[in-house]
């Protein structure tokens, strides 16, 4: 008889696709760009949805935005916006879908000054994962002063849909924090 894993709280009953995500990528340490851009791309997508919603709509991500290559990205226009928004494999939401495109160029302009997004986004860590040793999802706040300040930094450099909250889950998603359950089997490995 195979063991039961045990998950955190939050995946526990959630489908398989909401299970893979958590088992393989939720918390795992990204320093790619392209992978660091997708993902605050997603998170601000997700706001007002289910994260169930925005898996199942990953790839059509990745092929409407080039793989979230931020030098194609951030020279999609008008035209690019128009043809989106009739996509069934995105959130059909101008103002996200604008989002991502100026998100883009904060991309490029934040790689001018600090060489990566790499770079940039984990200074906000000092350059290591916060082990926040959570007994239960229910512990997790919606943001900390980390999320607050990185936000603000974002939205200073003409970021959208970046907001203390969506970045919280960003810096979760992103592994710059460990909020993996201390009984979840991911908990350590992250």
């Amino acid at each position: 008889m195979t063991p039961t894993l045990v998950r955190c709280g939050w995946v526990a009953n959630a489908g398989p696709l909401d299970q893979a995500y958590h088992d393989r990528e939720w918390g795992v340490p990204v320093h790619d760009d392209a992978r660091l851009f997708e993902m605050i791309t997603l998170e601000g997508a997700q706001a007002g949805l289910s994260w169930s919603t925005i898996l199942a709509k990953r790839q059509g991500y990745r092929d409407a935005f080039h793989d979230f290559d931020p030098e194609r990205v951030a020279r999609m226009g008008a035209r690019d916006v128009t043809r989106l928004l009739k996509n069934p494999g995105i959130v059909r939401h101008r103002g996200k879908i604008e989002s991502t495109i100026a998100n883009a160029q904060g991309v490029l302009a934040v790689q001018d000054d600090f060489g990566s997004l790499d770079a940039y986004i984990w200074s906000f860590v000092n350059g290591a994962s916060l082990q926040n040793g959570v007994r239960s999802y229910r512990e997790i706040p919606a943001e900390t002063e980390h999320s607050r300040r990185l936000s603000k930094d974002l939205k200073k450099r003409g970021f959208r849909f970046v907001g203390p909250t969506t970045m919280y889950a960003f810096m979760q998603a992103a592994g710059l924090v460990n909020d993996h359950e201390v009984s979840c089997f991911r908990h350590g490995a992250v």
